[in-house]
């Protein structure tokens, strides 16, 4: 553990069984992790689905802040154990299939990792509407660093191209 602070966030999501109690749980496991602190949550917001199979259920998508100490490989192997507690199984070969628990690393202070399972800033985080809303609602000011604009400056950004090519369609 180091023994800086590095305000990072991370994306929630649940399309599966008791979505808004695996999103709660998440939260509060994020905020027992040792080496965490200055936990932040948004509230959880309904989307539609984006790829995968059809006729999978909808969303609950949320974010939180936070300060940690631990590095984001540490961080993430503990994201990972919280998503396998509740029910998450990683080896199903079905790219965005239905899960109980996506907990996505987005941020992690000012840092640019490319690493085969690891990439942060989350490559398409500045795409979707359904991270970006909840990030924004209590980490507007962070930066993106391969985009180097705040969550609140992507965030208008994609709506602003939503609404020129669909409409505002709030499923990408």
């Amino acid at each position: 553990m180091s023994s800086e602070w590095v305000r990072s966030a991370v994306a929630l999501g649940s399309n599966l069984s008791e979505r808004r109690e695996h999103i709660a749980a998440a939260v509060r496991e994020i905020t027992n992790l040792d080496g965490v602190r200055n936990v932040r949550a948004s509230r959880a917001i309904e989307t539609e689905p984006v790829g995968g199979p059809t006729g999978q259920g909808d969303f609950l998508n949320a974010a939180v802040v936070f300060e940690t100490r631990l590095a984001p490989r540490a961080l993430l192997a503990e994201l990972q154990r919280i998503e396998a507690k509740h029910g998450r199984d990683r080896s199903s070969a079905v790219r965005n299939a239905p899960r109980t628990l996506d907990l996505d690393l987005l941020i992690y202070g000012d840092h640019v990792i490319e690493e085969d399972d690891l990439i942060v800033p989350h490559p398409r985080m500045h795409e979707r509407l359904f991270v970006l809303e909840p990030l924004a609602a209590v980490g507007a000011d962070l930066i993106v660093p391969t985009c180097d604009r705040t969550v609140r400056e992507c965030l208008a950004d994609l709506r602003r191209k939503c609404e020129l090519e669909n409409g505002g369609d709030r499923s990408r």
